[in-house]
């Protein structure tokens, strides 16, 4: 049986706004953020689900707890659907972290799987945890359909896994704010069904493609 999960991206933070790289280090939702996952809930608001799932990290869960208002479902967190831990390289610019870490910052620009951020983590790492949680959930909710409120660095790298692209190859692809995001789950095999769907930001003009 399949299982299908709405995964979203959580709405814009203040950090997003100034291009600053989160990781585990948290930063408030910007007011068009806010609108963003008060557009997410709307559009889930008719929506049959079973469960709403959210990284735990603050962004994450303040998107699903507006959703969940809307919805009646409660927020079930977990560490496993976090963004890539940073490190050193977390709440600055990329061009503060290349100024000042430029040998770290080249690596992990250079996108090797295995390059771990000094007190950050791997992409590889990260692609573990998120991957587990996700069969784990799959299993649990055989045919079922669920929401899961992740990240950005998490739903590339799952992107990337369903379709077989290496996680090295350069990004040429948009991983939007709010964004809606399908994927199903059968059998150990992942299947991406719908990517990028922003129409509910389009409908409240916040829609920034």
């Amino acid at each position: 049986m399949t299982t299908q999960f709405i995964l979203l991206r959580h709405g814009e933070t203040e950090w997003n706004s100034l291009g600053r790289l989160q990781g585990h280090q948290d930063s408030d939702l910007s007011g068009v953020g806010l609108k963003q996952a008060d557009a997410l809930a709307a559009r889930l608001a008719p929506e049959s689900f079973s469960a709403l799932y959210s990284s735990d990290l603050g962004r994450a869960r303040e998107t699903a707890r507006r959703i969940a208002v809307r919805t009646g479902h409660a927020v079930l967190p977990d560490s496993r659907l976090r963004e890539r831990g940073l490190g050193i390289l977390e709440g600055l610019t990329r061009e503060e972290a290349r100024q000042r870490h430029p040998d770290v910052f080249a690596a992990y620009s250079g996108g090797a799987p295995d390059y771990v951020v000094p007190g950050g983590e791997s992409t590889a790492q990260r692609l573990r945890h998120a991957v587990e949680c996700l069969e784990e959930l799959g299993a649990r909710h055989r045919g079922e359909r669920l929401v899961v409120v992740t990240h950005g660095g998490v739903l590339s790298l799952l992107f990337r896994h369903s379709l077989g692209i290496p996680p090295s190859a350069p990004r040429t692809f948009s991983v939007l704010n709010a964004g809606w995001n399908q994927f199903d789950y059968h059998e150990g095999t992942w299947r991406l069904v719908t990517w990028g769907d922003v129409t509910h930001l389009r409908a409240t003009s916040l829609d920034d493609t």
